[in-house]
């Protein structure tokens, strides 16, 4: 398979055809989502859309990345990472436990999922933009926490492993298997207590 082209980044709508694409992909999925209706939805024409986004491919991606790295910039600026491990850790999973089970995460692990076959480039993105970011921030705040010898923990990267998939518990399976679909703050709250209690009791100095 052919690597797709190059995104272009410049001019005034490539914000605005993300956005629309975000509600196609987020209504229909990657499949259905047809290059008419983005650009209907972005209030361009298919002509400017694809002056951005030549493969739909590169759209979906730029999408998912956008997604999450908002919500790990959110999640950033409201971290103090010289604060207790509690705190750090309670503040990344109330940030992390919405974000999981909300509508463009399950939608984007769907599409994912269901395109990787075809498109495996879909999941790996999703996944170097998510998962692996995430991990890659969780290791190097744990890395300063054991420095200051508040966690003991002799393998980092599995540590941060361990904690997003604390995240994950109970409310997720629901949302992927469509047994839930909202889920409340006091359902929320208490897989973000479990998630940091559980972690601490393994850890904390």
């Amino acid at each position: 398979m052919t690597q797709p082209a190059a995104i272009v980044r410049t001019g005034r709508k490539f914000e605005q055809v993300v956005k629309g694409a975000r509600d196609v992909f987020l209504a229909d999925g990657f499949e259905g989502a047809s290059v008419d209706d983005i650009a209907r939805a972005a209030g361009v024409s298919k002509a400017t859309l694809y002056s951005y986004f030549p493969d739909k491919r590169l759209l979906f991606m730029e999408v998912a990345t956008n997604e999450c790295n908002l919500m790990a910039g959110r999640a950033l600026n409201l971290i103090n990472e010289t604060a207790p491990p509690r705190e750090v850790l309670t503040i990344a999973a109330e940030q992390l436990v919405p974000f999981f089970v909300s509508p463009f995460a399950q939608q984007c692990f769907r599409i994912c999922v269901a395109e990787r076959e075809r498109f495996p480039e879909l999941g790996r993105a999703f996944y170097a933009n998510g998962p692996e970011m995430g991990r890659q921030q969780f290791s190097a705040y744990f890395v300063k926490a054991v420095a200051r010898g508040e966690l003991i923990i002799p393998d980092v990267d599995m540590a941060a492993e361990q904690f997003c998939e604390l995240c994950r518990v109970k409310l997720w399976v629901r949302a992927v298997f469509g047994i839930q679909t909202e889920f409340s703050q006091l359902e929320i709250d208490d897989v973000v207590k479990s998630a940091v209690d559980t972690f601490l009791a393994r850890y904390e100095a």
